[in-house]
């Protein structure tokens, strides 16, 4: 096929795509994406990723620091770390509405969970409580990564590393991904880490973390991640 016919081709799918798959939007988002999307994808190429790529999310919440991770053939790869610049509540995670605390665990990001028109700039719903949260009977929602740099209960960034946040989410659902994995650590989940929070009252929860953990920091793979026996599950 003629290189010309094979962009075109390519370009149709990707439209069809798009229309089968509901992304949320808003003349912001857009008004974003326009801005920044170039910087990005230079971005990307002077790290040796591509612009069409899945992405993982990491957040710690004793660093103050969010992972943006792409895939890079079998394995995901580093992209950047950005600021959080507030979460409430301290390390342990969120149990009861209105309780003040940002929750941890692992938590899933999809189409429908942007929200692209937020009074805290842009935003997305990291789908908490989910099975975990729900087995253990915790309560409350509307839990967000978003901007404006204030909150109780989500992780707010600032507005101009929510814009790149978000913007690569939103491409990696245009180019196929179906769901975002998102990372939620009370710390980096170092042998000294937890050796030092050993006496704290979630260790046991922590230790079931830590097994997710290490299992991406083996192989740079997101881990699939399920519920058995109110335990977090690993593969």
């Amino acid at each position: 096929m003629p290189k010309l016919l094979l962009v075109i081709a390519m370009s149709l799918a990707l439209i069809s795509f798009k229309s089968k798959l509901t992304i949320p939007d808003s003349p912001r988002a857009a008004g974003v994406r326009t801005k920044i999307w170039s910087q990005l994808q230079n971005k990307l190429r002077k790290k040796g990723l591509r612009d069409d790529q899945p992405v993982y999310l990491r957040l710690f919440k004793q660093e103050h620091l969010l992972e943006v991770w792409v895939r890079s053939g079998k394995q995901y790869k580093l992209f950047d770390k950005y600021v959080i610049c507030f979460y409430s509540g301290g390390l342990g995670t969120k149990t009861k509405e209105n309780d003040g605390k940002s929750p941890e665990g692992f938590y899933t990001i999809t189409p429908k969970q942007l929200q692209p028109v937020s009074q805290f700039h842009l935003a997305m719903n990291v789908g908490y409580p989910n099975a975990y949260d729900k087995q253990h009977g915790y309560t409350g929602g509307d839990i967000m990564i978003h901007g404006n740099c204030v909150s109780i209960g989500c992780y707010a960034m600032s507005d101009y590393n929510i814009d790149e946040i978000y913007t690569l989410v939103y491409e990696a659902f245009v180019h196929g991904q179906k769901s975002v994995q998102v990372a939620i650590f009370p710390f980096e989940m170092t042998n000294k880490n937890i050796e030092a929070y050993a006496k704290w009252t979630p260790i046991r929860f922590w230790r079931n973390m830590k097994s997710g953990y290490d299992m991406f920091e083996r192989t740079h793979i997101p881990p699939v991640v399920s519920v058995a026996n109110k335990n977090y599950a690993f593969r």
